[in-house]
C-alpha cells in the first residue's frame, strides 16, 4: 500500500520537474526571440545567456493566473561596450524588451 507520505512527495517532485522544464522551454523561446532581435538590428547577443531576475504571478487580460518572468542578457553594438537588455514575458507571450541606449553600428559593421 502506498503512504500518503510517500503520495506527497512523488507528486511534489513531479510538479517541480513539470515546472522546471516548462520554465526551461519559456526561457529558450525568449532567447530565439532575442537571437533573432539583435541579429535584424546588427546588435551582438554576449555570453549567449539570459538571467532570471524576477518571477511574479499575475492576472493576464483574460483573467486567468499566469507568471510574469523578467530575465536581463548583454548585448553590444560596437563590439567594445555592454550593454543591459530585459525581456518580459506574461507566459509565454513577450510583454516588453527593452534595450539600454546604446551606439549604432555602422552599417558596414558586421559583428555576428
Amino acid at each position: 500500500m502506498i503512504s500518503l507520505s510517500f503520495l506527497f512527495w512523488t507528486t511534489l517532485v513531479t510538479a517541480f520537474i513539470m515546472f522546471w522544464w516548462k520554465s526551461d522551454q519559456i526561457k529558450l523561446f525568449a532567447m530565439a526571440h532575442i537571437i533573432k532581435y539583435c541579429r535584424v538590428r546588427n546588435l551582438q547577443l554576449l555570453d549567449q545567456t539570459m538571467v532570471l531576475k524576477g518571477l511574479w504571478p499575475i492576472r493576464s487580460n483574460d483573467g486567468s493566473l499566469r507568471l510574469r518572468r523578467r530575465y536581463h542578457f548583454e548585448f553590444t553594438s560596437t563590439g567594445k561596450i555592454r550593454n543591459l537588455g530585459i525581456i518580459e514575458l506574461i507566459g509565454r507571450k513577450i510583454h516588453k524588451l527593452e534595450l539600454e541606449a546604446h551606439l549604432l553600428p555602422e552599417d558596414n559593421e558586421n559583428l555576428h
